[in-house]
């Protein structure tokens, strides 16, 4: 028996220490190293304060702010401790009424604008935590912001277009843009 016990102990220890500290220590230490930004959080700062990260969404009401994706995180949106998706289907009443609730409220914020509603601007994301909105939806929002903020239509254009993020290596994603970078921008200003 002590033949078999003895070498499964010293196996279990010794891997609980390779892969429960060696493995930790030395991955956090390359993301400290390569990687400081993405690793301690992606956090965004105004004057040294911390407002939000770069990677969990956050919702914005103020005509004045592009507005974010839904996000279907509960008990309040972007809640990033519980991050999942609303599990309704295309053919589910709830989902249908929901989208159909949120046309009517972009609509009403924006009542010149017949372009139609970007997918985005409707539905949440499978995390509910998605920080970017596409360029489309950015440009639906562009005039309602331009005309709150009294600014040019052509310098939240350029706005967008400076802040907006391409596939990654031409091929893998949507071109996007991140809404608390593009609003912290237009506050700035």
């Amino acid at each position: 028996m002590k033949t078999l016990v003895r070498p499964a102990v010293t196996l279990l220890a010794a891997l609980t220490v390779l892969t429960g500290v060696i493995y930790p220590l030395a991955v956090t230490g390359i993301g400290q190293l390569l990687f400081v930004h993405a690793a301690n959080g992606s956090i965004m700062t105004v004057n040294g304060k911390p407002v939000g990260s770069a990677l969990i969404g956050q919702q914005f009401s103020s005509p004045g702010h592009f507005w974010a994706r839904p996000s279907a995180t509960g008990p309040y949106p972007n809640n990033a401790a519980v991050s999942s998706g609303s599990n309704l289907g295309p053919l589910n009443p709830a989902l249908t009424d929901a989208v159909k609730a949120r046309i009517e409220a972009l609509r009403a914020a924006d009542p010149g604008n017949d372009k139609p509603v970007p997918v985005d601007l409707v539905t949440a994301s499978a995390s509910g935590l998605d920080p970017d909105i596409s360029l489309a939806a950015a440009y639906y929002q562009a005039t309602r912001v331009a005309r709150t903020r009294k600014l040019p239509i052509e310098q939240v254009h350029t706005l967008i277009e400076q802040l907006a993020e391409r596939p990654w290596l031409g091929i893998f994603g949507e071109p996007r843009v991140n809404v608390l970078a593009l609003n912290l921008a237009l506050d700035n200003r």
